[in-house]
């Protein structure tokens, strides 16, 4: 925790971003309220880099973030506007899909094929990772509590994806001593819907009975296309995307 003095009065504590740049823009941050200057993003973020952040997604986004938490706690402490950064986090969390998956995901599951389910015997993920950036939320609000075994679970991406956030993948993986191999996983080719269409021939080709089906992705077709090829004795769960407004 960094203690805020300027010109001899205490305003607070605030803790520093998780970042390599946060103490050059926490000084640069004190350095304008002292000169009384207007405090912006832009003193703590270049304008190419708000704008860039507005529109991609990026694996460090999370340290972006971070950035964003510190400015947004001093701007409560020392009365500047931060609604600007307000903003930009929820544009930055929407991209990159971390607000929806830093939800209990469980509570965003729901039973799709039918009114009410009926008794199984086993668990199956069907997985569109690249829907997600964050994995972890996967296994502490689906994989664990359903007890779903690694050989159950069907993993698939599009090369961008992989070469994009495979490390991140993996860093996340390696604490529950997983990595992707560890699962049905399979690195698709160049094309459109194609990891969609891997994962919909992988549960169509188990042709399961009598089974718990998890399909975690947030495009609405193929959940219809998984309910189309489901049979009436399995349950079919579906995440629920939540709108940020």
């Amino acid at each position: 925790m960094k203690k805020i003095i300027i010109n001899k009065k205490f305003y607070g504590k605030v803790e520093l971003a998780d970042s390599k740049n946060a103490y050059q823009q926490f000084v640069s941050l004190m350095n304008a309220f002292k000169k009384k200057e207007d405090i912006t993003l832009r003193t703590i973020f270049s304008q190419k880099r708000i704008k860039r952040l507005q529109s991609e997604r990026t694996p460090s986004y999370r340290y972006t973030l971070s950035e964003l938490d510190m400015f947004i706690e001093i701007g409560k402490l020392l009365k500047y506007s931060y609604s600007e950064a307000e903003k930009l986090k929820e544009t930055i969390e929407f991209l990159n899909d971390s607000a929806q998956v830093n939800l209990d995901i469980s509570k965003n599951l729901s039973l799709f094929n039918k009114p009410k389910a009926s008794k199984t015997k086993n668990s199956y993920l069907f997985w569109d990772i690249e829907n997600f950036s964050n994995v972890s939320p996967m296994f502490i609000h689906v994989i664990e509590p359903h007890e779903i075994e690694d050989e159950n679970i069907y993993i698939s991406c599009n090369p961008d994806s992989l070469w994009l956030f495979k490390a991140e993948w993996e860093a996340d993986l390696y604490d529950f001593s997983k990595t992707l191999n560890s699962f049905n996983f399979t690195k698709c080719d160049h094309g459109k819907n194609v990891a969609d269409g891997v994962l919909l021939k992988n549960f169509q080709d188990l042709n399961l009975r009598e089974s718990d089906i998890y399909v975690l992705t947030y495009d609405r077709d193929l959940k219809e296309r998984f309910k189309a090829s489901c049979d009436k004795s399995n349950n079919m769960y579906v995440l629920e995307r939540k709108i940020l407004n």
